[in-house]
């Protein structure tokens, strides 16, 4: 098995950053510094920055919902995170993220291929957010966010977008770019005031602020069979 699928495979992180995390020497099997290249076999001890690393642990998938000004990452380099917020028994990490001004549906796994599918831009995952700003919003704006904004990374997907009260409006995105809907809003002269993300593919939240729960077998396989059936052309 090629080393970065074992370590995806035994939740460490998704293949490509095992690849990083290879590449800047933090890998060794059986006590040599591994390559991209170091395949591993049954028996072999792989250490991964210092611990070693086994496939005998069983994957995990939670749905956390995120408060706002909770840092998305595992790094202890940066607080409050999801450390201080999550009582990990095995290594979990992020899928995707949430900025720190938002809240919401944010899944955590040890599970590295769930991840790369769950992330990767092919597969056009939706995510709708409930989005509330200072303002009041009129058609015009509505239409403009739904049809994609010129953004200094370029121009946004076409988004369903339908408005929530004078304030507010619900939107489906199917991209996930850093503040996307933050800039959006911005681009249009609107501020945001809130934003949740409240669905994820056929996931949608349903536990309170701070909260968590274990998804079910049957709802990672709705997951994967949602990237597998909707992959872009």
């Amino acid at each position: 098995m090629r080393l970065n699928k074992f370590l995806a495979k035994a939740g460490i992180c998704s293949r490509r950053k095992a690849e990083t995390l290879i590449e800047q020497g933090l890998v060794s099997v059986n006590g040599e510094v591994a390559t991209i290249t170091t395949p591993t076999a049954d028996g072999d001890v792989v250490i991964c920055e210092g611990q070693r690393v086994s496939l005998q642990e069983s994957k995990k998938t939670i749905l956390f919902y995120k408060p706002r000004g909770v840092i998305s990452t595992t790094s202890e380099r940066e607080r409050p995170n999801l450390l201080d917020c999550v009582p990990f028994t095995q290594r979990l990490f992020p899928i995707g993220r949430l900025d720190k001004d938002s809240e919401g549906l944010l899944l955590l796994t040890s599970d590295g291929d769930l991840a790369l599918k769950l992330t990767h831009p092919r597969f056009e995952h939706e995510k709708e957010y409930e989005v509330t700003v200072y303002s009041e919003v009129d058609k015009k704006f509505l239409q403009a966010l739904s049809k994609g904004v010129e953004l200094e990374d370029g121009v946004t997907l076409p988004a369903r977008v339908r408005p929530v009260g004078k304030r507010g409006f619900r939107m489906v995105l199917k991209e996930g770019r850093n503040r996307q809907i933050r800039r959006m809003c911005e681009a249009h002269g609107y501020r945001v005031k809130r934003l949740i993300r409240i669905r994820t593919g056929s996931l949608r939240l349903d536990v309170n602020e701070g909260e968590y729960r274990t998804l079910t077998q049957q709802e990672v396989e709705v997951l994967l069979s949602d990237t597998t059936s909707n992959p872009s052309t």
